[in-house]
This record gives structure tokens, C-alpha cells and sequence, in this order.
């Protein structure tokens, strides 16, 4: 069974950066295709960023340019590099793992001056 625990997370003026983690456990890491997604209130979850097992990635438009996700295998650990942050960017972030599907507990992103 998969466990994931993100972090990060936090208060950034607008235009700043943030890294966010996030670490598995369980599982085998490097065969699972990892994901971004965010929650802002009164929204649905939406999908941010993917990374497959191969290291290929794709973004959601309104991040491209802006965000990088990124693994480290042997680290049992995706990453999330966030710059140019925008206000609309506030959400609570969560990272989701598959084909063995798991979730992610989130970690809340403050883009506010």
C-alpha cells in the first residue's frame, strides 16, 4: 500500500516561489506515474501536473512556464517547483500516485500580498 505525505507548503507574496514535496512510502516508486493536483475553496479538484514513470511530464496551461515537477527515485520523492506565483494559484495542493492509487493528505499554497 502506498502511503504519501506532502510538504511545503505556505504563505508567498505574489511573484514568489515555492517547492513543494512530496514522499512515498510502500510500493514501488519508480514504477508508478505521479501527479499534481489542487482544491481551491469552492472548487473542484483540478489536475496541476503529471510526471510518468518514464520522466515524461505534462502541465495544466495556466501553469505552464511557471511550475516543474520533477522525482527522484531514489528518493522515493516528486517535487513540484512553483515561481511566479499568482493570487488565483491559492489552493490546498495534493500529490496522487498510479496505477497503485493513493492520495496525499494536501498541503495548503497561500498566494497573497
Amino acid at each position: 500500500q502506498v502511503r504519501l505525505v506532502e510538504s511545503g507548503g505556505g504563505l508567498v507574496q505574489p511573484g514568489g516561489s515555492l517547492r513543494l514535496s512530496c514522499a512515498a512510502s510502500g510500493g514501488i516508486f519508480s514504477l508508478n506515474n505521479m501527479g499534481w493536483y489542487r482544491q481551491a475553496p469552492g472548487k473542484q479538484r483540478e489536475w496541476v501536473a503529471t510526471i510518468t514513470s518514464k520522466s515524461n511530464t505534462n502541465y495544466t496551461d495556466s501553469v505552464k512556464g511557471r511550475f516543474t515537477i520533477s522525482r527522484d527515485n531514489p528518493k522515493n520523492t516528486v517535487y513540484l517547483q512553483m515561481n511566479s506565483l499568482k493570487p488565483e494559484d491559492t489552493a490546498v495542493y495534493y500529490c496522487k500516485s498510479w496505477p497503485q492509487v493513493a492520495w496525499g493528505q494536501g498541503t495548503q499554497v497561500t498566494v497573497s500580498s
